[in-house]
């Protein structure tokens, strides 16, 4: 089962919003607020890559407030 970590940067006073579209998402695990550089840190997983690609590329990028992303894809040993 693919697994991501996507780091969110928002636009100031957005972070609420962002936090509350993400947890809406059925392939969102977990959502966490975090202070520092990046507002919030969301855990993702999709049934396969494909879907993954299409969650991270098309539904994210939508959503209003978010300013950057950073995606950390999870590997297996």
């Amino acid at each position: 089962m693919p697994e991501a970590f996507v780091l969110v940067k928002t636009e100031p006073s957005y972070e609420r919003n962002v936090y509350l579209a993400l947890t809406s998402h059925d392939s969102v695990k977990e959502v966490h607020a975090l202070y520092g550089e990046f507002d919030l840190l969301a855990h993702v997983s999709s049934d396969s890559a494909k879907n993954l690609t299409s969650l991270l590329m098309e539904e994210f990028r939508i959503i209003e407030g978010i300013r950057d992303t950073q995606t950390l894809i999870a590997v297996e040993y």
